[in-house]
């Protein structure tokens, strides 16, 4: 096993336990079981730029445990596809699907082996919030999306911005750029308990700590997407934030948080839509 398989495989381990974390957690899952209406928050903020989804067939690449999924089934679409390396994931997502009365398919495959996992091509792939960070190579991960279209087929991404991965976690004497804001052929590696959220009292310890991260610059994102023949619809830049990451400097606005003082300093989030030309 290379180097790189390792960080992958590491990175499974990680997401299994971060798996049954969220679902001990909730994740907002009861809510989308109670209210057959209702679709996430991360869903709902683009629906704008998703459309009517009625008789289209969407795959959602690095699903996890599928609340964005049901979300885009709830949209309309005629076949709905998650796909998510860890097992944990996907036989949670199955489970939560089926309480939320959505008939969708589960696929287990790191987002570089989807076309052979995944059975036909697709008229959307989606995918968002903290989501490239995990994946080693930009440029094979276009690949794959190109490949998961079919001509006419549009792409939506929405995820962390480069530049909030490239500042250090302690912010406490204001905001340091401290990781790499390209893409490097080594991980930013770490070794740490809990998750991106609350760690709820009685969940299961995580015994799988250790994970790797690369970031990627917007100018590759958008160059690997070129590359491979998708053209770009629309770029947005936006000083809000899905999570909280510098405490001390950071408020909240509803299910979004930005900079207390000057949030027009750095950009935290951006969001991508493509299309493969016919």
């Amino acid at each position: 096993m290379d180097g790189r398989e390792s960080w992958i495989e590491q990175n499974r381990a990680n997401w299994d336990d971060r798996a049954a974390l969220h679902e001990a957690a909730g994740y907002g899952i009861d809510a989308l079981v109670v209210d057959r209406t209702r679709i996430s928050g991360e869903v709902a903020q683009d629906r704008d730029r998703l459309g009517d989804l009625t008789g289209l067939d969407v795959i959602h690449l690095q699903c996890h445990l599928g609340t964005d999924t049901v979300s885009l089934a709830r949209l309309g679409a005629r076949r709905t596809v998650g796909v998510d390396l860890s097992p944990q994931s996907v036989n949670g997502a199955r489970a939560i699907a089926a309480r939320c009365g959505e008939s969708i398919e589960y696929v287990e495959s790191d987002v570089y082996r989807a076309r052979e996992a995944a059975e036909g091509d697709f008229d959307l792939v989606y995918t968002s919030i903290g989501v490239l960070c995990w994946l080693p190579d930009v440029a094979g991960w276009a690949r794959v999306v190109a490949s998961l279209l079919r001509p006419g087929g549009r792409f939506l991404i929405r995820d962390d911005h480069p530049m909030l991965m490239a500042v250090g976690e302690d912010a406490s004497d204001g905001l340091r750029l401290e990781q790499p804001y390209f893409q490097r052929d080594e991980p930013m590696t770490w070794d740490q308990q809990g998750s991106y959220i609350e760690t709820p009292e009685g969940a299961p310890p995580m015994t799988h700590t250790r994970s790797h991260q690369w970031n990627h610059s917007i100018g590759e994102i958008i160059t690997a997407l070129l590359e491979d023949g998708l053209m770009l619809d629309s770029f947005e830049e936006t000083p809000y934030s899905a999570w909280c990451p510098w405490p001390d400097l950071i408020e909240r606005e509803g299910d979004r948080w930005r900079l207390r003082e000057s949030p027009d300093r750095i950009a935290l989030q951006y969001v991508i839509t493509a299309h493969l030309p016919r």
